[in-house]
């Protein structure tokens, strides 16, 4: 069963942040806990770790505005 990977919200007023980089390829083999990407809002940025073991399959492209809770990748 696939753990999906979903844009977190980051403050109460933040409905949508920017992907800014995903730290791993698609396709590469992740451990839970480890640092997975890095997304930014009006007021901060923040690395966000993986929360399953899996493989990573990249659903959305950094460098984009997403809204929070927006599925953005799975680890199957």
């Amino acid at each position: 069963m696939a753990t999906e990977i979903i844009l977190p919200k980051l403050g109460f007023s933040v409905n949508e942040a920017i992907l800014t980089e995903w730290m791993l390829p698609d396709g590469a083999p992740v451990t839970k806990g480890q640092l997975l990407y890095t997304m930014e809002s009006e007021k901060s940025v923040q690395e966000v770790e993986a929360p399953a073991d899996g493989t990573l399959k990249i659903l959305k492209d950094a460098g984009e505005t997403y809204e929070v809770g927006t599925v953005i990748g799975e680890l199957v």
